[in-house]
């Protein structure tokens, strides 16, 4: 597979006449960007990060903060953020939690799930009107969490054994620790199939309906909106699949020299959020 030449990868964004950033013949109108490895990496801001969301609010143009981790609340996300200096409101971040919440409301309204996950998935079911409960529960819904049970997988798989429907919140196979990689949902995912003989419907990226909750969640269309994430694997195959713009940054997993692995690749190449400033 050939390489595209730097000069396309690195093209700027082209501004119509009233100086609006666009990467097609339509101006960017809104924008959705990943958290981890695009604005902070390894506990710290990327460079450049917090003057990139400053931008983005003076803008006033429609965005979300996207994360497939489903551990946290958007509350605990905004108090994180914000030690670090971001200036990002609760609604600004959207969670594979509260897009797997909403999948389900739609779905089957007042429904009931019995679930392995921490506050930011149990929350959100809750805030959906779901019940949560291990007796006879339509749903079995896998989250993150840092201390999954035996017991609860256990439980799961018996329940899925029995009839319940298997959704996970996102396929990620391991998730980023100071000690080094973890077991994440997508690993558990597979040992619960392994089991039952069930594959789970993954909610998170890379499965479009992320983008397109979150697009839904801010009046947003994709025709003028772009995605912003550091992952060939997610974040930009999932923007591709949602029919949004695509930019790779390249402070997180995903560098130059992966693009070339994939049938794939974004609609453009930057080293971080810093270089989209002036383009908002």
């Amino acid at each position: 597979m050939g390489r595209l030449p730097d000069a396309v990868l690195r093209r700027p964004l082209n501004r119509d006449a009233r100086g609006q950033a666009t990467m097609s013949n339509k101006p960017i109108e809104s924008w959705l960007t990943d958290m981890d490895g695009v604005l902070v990496h390894e506990g710290s801001p990327v460079p450049g990060a917090v003057e990139f969301i400053g931008r983005l609010r003076a803008s006033g143009k429609p965005f979300l903060v996207l994360t497939n981790n489903s551990i946290y609340t958007p509350r605990d996300l905004h108090a994180r953020l914000s030690r670090l200096g971001f200036d990002l409101p609760e609604t600004a971040i959207w969670t594979s939690a509260l897009a797997t919440a909403q999948f389900l409301a739609d779905q089957r309204p007042g429904g009931t799930a019995y679930v392995i996950g921490e506050a930011g998935l149990t929350t959100a079911l809750h805030n959906a009107g779901y019940i949560l409960t291990d007796y006879q529960p339509e749903y079995c819904v896998l989250g993150e969490t840092r201390n999954y049970s035996f017991e609860a997988i256990t439980t799961m798989i018996r329940l899925i054994n029995t009839g319940s429907r298997f959704i996970c919140t996102n396929p990620d196979a391991t998730g980023p620790s100071n000690e080094g990689a973890l077991p994440a949902a997508g690993s558990v995912a597979a040992l619960i199939t392994r089991a039952t003989g069930k594959e789970p419907y993954y909610v998170g990226k890379p499965n479009p309906m992320m983008m397109r909750s979150a697009l839904n969640q801010i009046g947003a269309h994709s025709e003028t909106a772009a995605m912003i994430g550091d992952r060939m694997d997610t974040d930009v195959l999932c923007g591709l699949e949602a029919g949004l713009r695509t930019v790779l940054v390249l402070t997180g997993i995903s560098k130059r020299e992966d693009v070339d692995h994939h049938p794939f690749r974004p609609s453009r190449i930057v080293d971080s959020v810093a270089d989209l400033i002036d383009e908002i």
